[in-house]
């Protein structure tokens, strides 16, 4: 069907937003940081994106407990593949494309990480028998090269409502502490954390 509003260029679309927020560039890094770290190590899901070289796109749920995905290095995560229906879409898509993003989650709080990067399926014995789960290895593990991380901004989780009232746990990292690490300190996290409900709050829609 044909739409006669259809935004089909980049100069149209910018036209429509405007500039970037600057925190909004600021805060992407080439590896994973201390507070990405602690981030991946406390949540028990995360979405897998895939493309095949068919073309075809899967998002895919992955979750176990926290700290399931694994930072093997500042460059580099491993996904186990635990049971499923066999039906490896987004397995079969990364053989044909090693493109890959995540999109980790942690209940009770509002932002998300976002990882994107290049994965390699591996049946490394080793690493299959560090990453079992009650005495069973996974078939496969993700190896994923990192290529780009930051943290998405909580206004889409506070908009869905979709913690309700689960409370943030203790010690998760927050927007300013990662814009911190992202600037080496040079960020001032805690002003940036006190202002920050009031801010959301006023910038919703």
């Amino acid at each position: 069907m044909s739409d006669p509003h259809a935004v089909e260029s980049l100069a149209a679309l910018e036209a429509l937003y405007g500039a970037a927020v600057p925190g909004s560039l600021l805060k992407v890094r080439r590896d994973i940081d201390a507070p990405s770290r602690d981030f991946i190590a406390r949540s028990p899901f995360c979405i897998l994106s895939t493309r095949g070289a068919d073309g075809a796109v899967h998002g895919t749920p992955r979750g176990d407990a926290p700290g399931f995905v694994t930072v093997l290095s500042g460059t580099e995560l491993a996904l186990p593949d635990r049971r499923g229906n066999n039906r490896i879409d987004a397995l079969r898509d990364i053989v044909g494309d090693p493109q890959v993003a995540l999109l980790f989650l942690i209940p009770g709080v509002g932002e998300t990480l976002r990882v994107a990067g290049r994965g390699t399926i591996t049946t490394d014995p080793a690493l299959c028998a560090r990453l079992a789960e009650q005495g069973k290895a996974p078939a496969t593990v993700l190896r994923i090269a990192v290529e780009e991380v930051f943290f998405q901004c909580a206004r889409a989780l506070l908009r869905s409502g979709l913690w309700g009232d689960t409370p943030r746990p203790a010690g998760v990292p927050t927007a300013g502490q990662f814009l911190k690490s992202a600037t080496a300190g040079a960020f001032d996290a805690e002003t940036y954390d006190r202002e920050a409900p009031a801010r959301l709050a006023a910038n919703l829609y």
